[in-house]
């Protein structure tokens, strides 16, 4: 696969674990920018149960190359047994900003 832009996904329990995320990908280079949103409720299925739960959602830019040291950054911060870690490929965008995206993180 090239290396084209993505974002990750992700959900944490609480703002300190999102700006801890998010501080350690741009830190490491790992990602260009990281959103973090505002609390949202969530509703899934858990072990045979349907539960609720507030979550910060996260939105990190980043690029393919990068996704397995984003994803293991990730884990080794995020509390959960089995976190929403998921890409989404960037299929276009402005230049600027993709290359901003490429120029913003570590090479590969």
């Amino acid at each position: 696969m090239a290396d084209t832009p993505i974002i990750v996904l992700t959900h944490v329990p609480d703002a300190a674990v999102a700006a801890d995320i998010a501080r350690t990908l741009v830190g490491n280079r790992l990602a260009a920018c990281v959103n973090i949103g505002a609390p949202t409720e969530s509703i899934y299925h858990w072990h045979g149960r349907i539960e609720t739960a507030s979550e910060v959602p996260l939105a990190v830019k980043t690029r393919s190359g990068l996704y397995r040291n984003v994803e293991a950054a990730i884990r080794d911060i995020h509390p959960y047994d089995t976190p929403e870690i998921i890409a989404i490929p960037v299929v276009d965008g402005d230049a600027r900003f993709l290359a901003w995206i490429e120029a913003e993180t570590a090479t590969p």
